[in-house]
Protein backbone atom coordinates (compact mmCIF):
# COMPACT_ATOMS: atom_id res chain seq x y z
CA UNK A 1 0.00 0.00 0.00
CA UNK A 2 0.91 3.58 -0.49
CA UNK A 3 -0.33 5.68 2.39
CA UNK A 4 0.10 9.25 1.47
CA UNK A 5 0.56 9.04 -2.30
CA UNK A 6 -0.25 12.43 -3.96
CA UNK A 7 -0.60 11.76 -7.69
CA UNK A 8 1.56 12.05 -10.85
CA UNK A 9 3.03 16.18 -11.14
CA UNK A 10 0.02 16.71 -13.67
CA UNK A 11 -2.71 16.22 -11.24
CA UNK A 12 -0.37 17.91 -8.03
CA UNK A 13 -0.09 20.99 -10.02
CA UNK A 14 -3.67 21.12 -11.17
CA UNK A 15 -5.31 20.45 -7.83
CA UNK A 16 -2.90 22.90 -6.46
CA UNK A 17 -4.90 25.39 -9.18
CA UNK A 18 -8.10 24.35 -9.87
CA UNK A 19 -9.32 24.47 -6.30
CA UNK A 20 -9.05 28.12 -5.47
CA UNK A 21 -10.59 28.88 -8.55
CA UNK A 22 -13.67 26.27 -8.03
CA UNK A 23 -14.39 27.76 -4.87
CA UNK A 24 -13.98 31.73 -5.71
CA UNK A 25 -16.30 31.23 -8.94
CA UNK A 26 -18.83 28.38 -7.88
CA UNK A 27 -18.61 27.59 -3.76
CA UNK A 28 -19.29 24.14 -3.98
CA UNK A 29 -20.93 22.97 -1.04
CA UNK A 30 -19.07 19.30 0.10
CA UNK A 31 -21.03 17.45 2.66
CA UNK A 32 -19.30 14.39 4.50
CA UNK A 33 -15.96 14.76 3.59
CA UNK A 34 -15.12 13.04 6.46
CA UNK A 35 -16.11 10.14 5.14
CA UNK A 36 -13.66 9.44 2.75
CA UNK A 37 -10.60 7.56 4.77
CA UNK A 38 -7.47 9.15 4.94
CA UNK A 39 -5.45 6.64 3.78
CA UNK A 40 -5.77 2.99 2.16
CA UNK A 41 -8.23 2.09 -0.64
CA UNK A 42 -11.68 3.00 -1.63
CA UNK A 43 -14.41 3.03 -4.28
CA UNK A 44 -15.63 6.73 -4.97
CA UNK A 45 -18.66 5.51 -6.65
CA UNK A 46 -21.07 8.45 -7.93
CA UNK A 47 -23.31 9.55 -10.14
CA UNK A 48 -22.85 11.00 -13.58
CA UNK A 49 -24.46 14.29 -14.39
CA UNK A 50 -21.56 16.16 -16.59
CA UNK A 51 -17.68 15.89 -17.71
CA UNK A 52 -17.41 18.38 -14.62
CA UNK A 53 -17.80 15.72 -12.26
CA UNK A 54 -14.60 14.40 -12.91
CA UNK A 55 -13.26 18.12 -12.28
CA UNK A 56 -15.62 18.74 -9.20
CA UNK A 57 -15.42 15.41 -7.60
CA UNK A 58 -11.38 15.25 -7.29
CA UNK A 59 -11.05 19.11 -6.58
CA UNK A 60 -13.26 18.35 -3.14
CA UNK A 61 -10.78 15.69 -1.75
CA UNK A 62 -7.47 15.81 -0.28
CA UNK A 63 -6.64 12.40 -1.95
CA UNK A 64 -5.96 11.92 -5.75
CA UNK A 65 -8.57 10.20 -7.37
CA UNK A 66 -7.73 7.61 -10.50
CA UNK A 67 -9.99 6.89 -12.97
CA UNK A 68 -10.02 4.41 -15.74
CA UNK A 69 -10.21 5.45 -19.24
CA UNK A 70 -10.85 3.98 -22.84
CA UNK A 71 -7.56 2.95 -24.11
CA UNK A 72 -8.64 4.91 -27.75
CA UNK A 73 -7.44 8.30 -25.50
CA UNK A 74 -3.71 7.48 -25.32
CA UNK A 75 -2.51 8.75 -28.36
CA UNK A 76 -0.02 11.20 -29.14
CA UNK A 77 -0.05 14.11 -26.23
CA UNK A 78 -3.18 13.14 -25.12
CA UNK A 79 -0.83 10.50 -23.56
CA UNK A 80 0.54 12.41 -21.18
CA UNK A 81 -2.09 14.21 -20.31
CA UNK A 82 -3.98 11.34 -19.21
CA UNK A 83 -1.20 9.35 -17.54
CA UNK A 84 -0.16 12.54 -15.59
CA UNK A 85 -3.70 13.28 -14.47
CA UNK A 86 -4.17 9.83 -12.75
CA UNK A 87 -6.74 8.19 -15.83
CA UNK A 88 -5.38 4.85 -16.32
CA UNK A 89 -6.19 2.91 -20.15
CA UNK A 90 -8.11 0.44 -20.69
CA UNK A 91 -9.03 -1.70 -23.88
CA UNK A 92 -12.89 -1.70 -23.85
CA UNK A 93 -13.27 -3.88 -27.50
CA UNK A 94 -13.74 -7.50 -26.92
CA UNK A 95 -15.01 -10.55 -24.65
CA UNK A 96 -12.45 -9.34 -21.86
CA UNK A 97 -12.92 -5.84 -22.44
CA UNK A 98 -15.13 -6.04 -18.68
CA UNK A 99 -11.91 -8.52 -17.27
CA UNK A 100 -9.53 -6.03 -18.19
CA UNK A 101 -11.19 -3.16 -16.58
CA UNK A 102 -11.37 -4.71 -13.20
CA UNK A 103 -8.04 -5.90 -13.11
CA UNK A 104 -7.11 -2.61 -13.76
CA UNK A 105 -8.90 -1.19 -11.17
CA UNK A 106 -8.12 -3.70 -8.43
CA UNK A 107 -4.24 -2.56 -9.33
CA UNK A 108 -5.39 1.16 -7.90
CA UNK A 109 -6.77 -0.29 -5.09
CA UNK A 110 -4.06 -2.87 -4.07
CA UNK A 111 -1.76 0.44 -3.96
CA UNK A 112 -4.04 1.79 -1.28
CA UNK A 113 -5.73 4.37 -3.77
CA UNK A 114 -8.78 5.97 -3.95
CA UNK A 115 -10.98 4.61 -7.21
CA UNK A 116 -12.96 7.20 -8.87
CA UNK A 117 -16.06 4.90 -10.45
CA UNK A 118 -19.65 6.03 -12.28
CA UNK A 119 -21.71 2.97 -11.82
CA UNK A 120 -24.27 4.30 -14.04
CA UNK A 121 -21.44 3.72 -16.58
CA UNK A 122 -22.16 6.33 -18.66
CA UNK A 123 -23.45 10.36 -18.43
CA UNK A 124 -27.27 10.70 -17.28
CA UNK A 125 -28.96 11.47 -20.56
CA UNK A 126 -31.68 13.40 -18.94
CA UNK A 127 -30.67 14.43 -15.15
CA UNK A 128 -32.02 11.15 -13.53
CA UNK A 129 -30.16 8.21 -12.06
CA UNK A 130 -29.89 4.71 -14.27
CA UNK A 131 -29.40 0.95 -12.96
CA UNK A 132 -25.98 0.50 -11.85
CA UNK A 133 -23.19 -1.52 -13.29
CA UNK A 134 -21.88 -4.13 -11.20
CA UNK A 135 -17.92 -3.40 -11.60
CA UNK A 136 -18.17 -1.61 -7.87
CA UNK A 137 -19.71 -4.34 -6.52
CA UNK A 138 -17.39 -6.59 -7.80
CA UNK A 139 -14.50 -5.14 -6.99
CA UNK A 140 -15.41 -4.42 -3.15
CA UNK A 141 -15.91 -7.87 -3.07
CA UNK A 142 -12.34 -8.74 -4.62
CA UNK A 143 -10.57 -5.95 -2.96
CA UNK A 144 -12.22 -5.78 0.52
CA UNK A 145 -12.21 -1.73 0.07
CA UNK A 146 -15.49 0.14 0.84
CA UNK A 147 -17.70 1.86 -1.68
CA UNK A 148 -17.98 5.43 -0.48
CA UNK A 149 -21.43 6.79 -2.55
CA UNK A 150 -21.33 10.47 -3.75
CA UNK A 151 -24.00 12.35 -4.74
CA UNK A 152 -23.05 14.92 -7.26
CA UNK A 153 -26.06 17.95 -7.94
CA UNK A 154 -26.17 20.56 -10.20
CA UNK A 155 -22.76 19.95 -12.37
CA UNK A 156 -24.97 19.30 -15.61
CA UNK A 157 -26.37 23.07 -15.52
CA UNK A 158 -22.49 24.44 -14.86
CA UNK A 159 -21.48 22.25 -18.35
CA UNK A 160 -24.19 20.68 -20.29
CA UNK A 161 -24.05 17.97 -22.33
CA UNK A 162 -22.85 19.63 -25.86
CA UNK A 163 -21.82 23.32 -23.90
CA UNK A 164 -17.70 24.55 -24.40
CA UNK A 165 -17.83 27.00 -21.75
CA UNK A 166 -18.63 26.39 -17.98
CA UNK A 167 -22.17 28.43 -16.80
CA UNK A 168 -22.89 29.57 -13.22
CA UNK A 169 -24.70 27.04 -11.35
CA UNK A 170 -24.33 25.89 -7.23
CA UNK A 171 -22.89 22.62 -7.26
CA UNK A 172 -23.17 20.21 -4.07
CA UNK A 173 -21.77 17.10 -2.96
CA UNK A 174 -23.00 14.82 -0.49
CA UNK A 175 -20.71 11.84 0.45
CA UNK A 176 -22.13 8.91 1.85
CA UNK A 177 -21.28 7.04 4.41
CA UNK A 178 -18.87 3.98 3.42
CA UNK A 179 -20.83 1.02 2.48
CA UNK A 180 -18.39 -2.44 3.24
CA UNK A 181 -19.79 -4.98 0.31
CA UNK A 182 -16.90 -7.44 1.13
CA UNK A 183 -18.11 -7.54 4.76
CA UNK A 184 -22.20 -8.04 4.33
CA UNK A 185 -22.14 -10.15 0.88
CA UNK A 186 -18.34 -11.55 1.03
CA UNK A 187 -15.77 -12.02 -1.21
CA UNK A 188 -17.49 -14.05 -4.01
CA UNK A 189 -18.51 -12.40 -7.05
CA UNK A 190 -20.23 -15.71 -8.45
CA UNK A 191 -23.08 -15.21 -6.36
CA UNK A 192 -25.09 -12.76 -8.74
CA UNK A 193 -27.91 -12.26 -6.41
CA UNK A 194 -25.45 -10.68 -3.95
CA UNK A 195 -23.67 -8.66 -6.85
CA UNK A 196 -27.15 -7.15 -7.74
CA UNK A 197 -28.51 -6.67 -4.45
CA UNK A 198 -25.08 -4.76 -3.58
CA UNK A 199 -25.01 -2.56 -6.78
CA UNK A 200 -28.74 -1.94 -5.74
CA UNK A 201 -28.26 -1.05 -2.41
CA UNK A 202 -25.39 1.45 -3.68
CA UNK A 203 -27.76 3.13 -6.05
CA UNK A 204 -30.56 3.81 -3.83
CA UNK A 205 -27.73 5.63 -1.61
CA UNK A 206 -26.74 7.65 -4.96
CA UNK A 207 -30.67 8.28 -5.38
CA UNK A 208 -31.17 9.65 -1.57
CA UNK A 209 -27.68 11.55 -1.82
CA UNK A 210 -28.12 13.12 -4.82
CA UNK A 211 -32.10 13.70 -5.37
CA UNK A 212 -32.66 12.34 -8.53
CA UNK A 213 -35.61 10.03 -10.13
CA UNK A 214 -34.27 6.78 -10.37
CA UNK A 215 -35.24 4.37 -13.73
CA UNK A 216 -34.68 1.35 -13.39
CA UNK A 217 -32.88 1.14 -16.59
CA UNK A 218 -29.41 0.99 -17.80
CA UNK A 219 -28.58 4.75 -19.29
CA UNK A 220 -26.63 3.67 -22.46
CA UNK A 221 -29.69 1.16 -23.55
CA UNK A 222 -31.65 4.79 -23.25
CA UNK A 223 -29.39 6.44 -25.11
CA UNK A 224 -28.92 3.88 -27.83
CA UNK A 225 -32.89 4.33 -28.21
CA UNK A 226 -32.65 0.95 -27.77
CA UNK A 227 -34.83 1.18 -24.87
CA UNK A 228 -37.68 4.80 -24.62
CA UNK A 229 -38.26 6.14 -21.03
CA UNK A 230 -41.24 8.73 -20.95
CA UNK A 231 -41.51 11.94 -18.48
CA UNK A 232 -43.09 10.49 -15.74
CA UNK A 233 -45.56 13.49 -15.26
CA UNK A 234 -48.82 12.77 -14.61
CA UNK A 235 -50.53 13.64 -17.69
CA UNK A 236 -48.44 10.73 -19.45
CA UNK A 237 -49.47 8.23 -16.63
CA UNK A 238 -52.97 8.96 -16.93
CA UNK A 239 -52.48 8.67 -20.80
CA UNK A 240 -50.73 5.00 -20.28
CA UNK A 241 -53.66 4.12 -17.93
CA UNK A 242 -56.35 5.03 -20.60
CA UNK A 243 -54.99 3.69 -23.46
CA UNK A 244 -56.02 0.19 -23.09
CA UNK A 245 -59.11 1.66 -22.07
CA UNK A 246 -59.56 3.14 -25.74
CA UNK A 247 -58.22 0.46 -27.38
CA UNK A 248 -61.23 -1.72 -26.01
CA UNK A 249 -63.28 0.62 -26.83
CA UNK A 250 -62.30 1.56 -30.52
Amino acid sequence: MRSGDRGPVLYRMLHAMLPPVINAVWRPRVEGLGNVPASGPAIIAANHLSFSDSVFLPAALQRPVYYLGKADYFRGWQRYFYENVGVMPVARQGGDAGEASLRRGLQVLRRGRLLGIYPEGTRSPDGRLYRGKTGPARLAMRSGAPIIPVGIVGTDRVLPTGAKLPRMHQVTLRIGRPLHIAGRYGRSEDNHFALRSATDELMYELMLLSGQEYIDEYAAKVKSGEVTIGSGDLEELGGLLDEPALRRAS
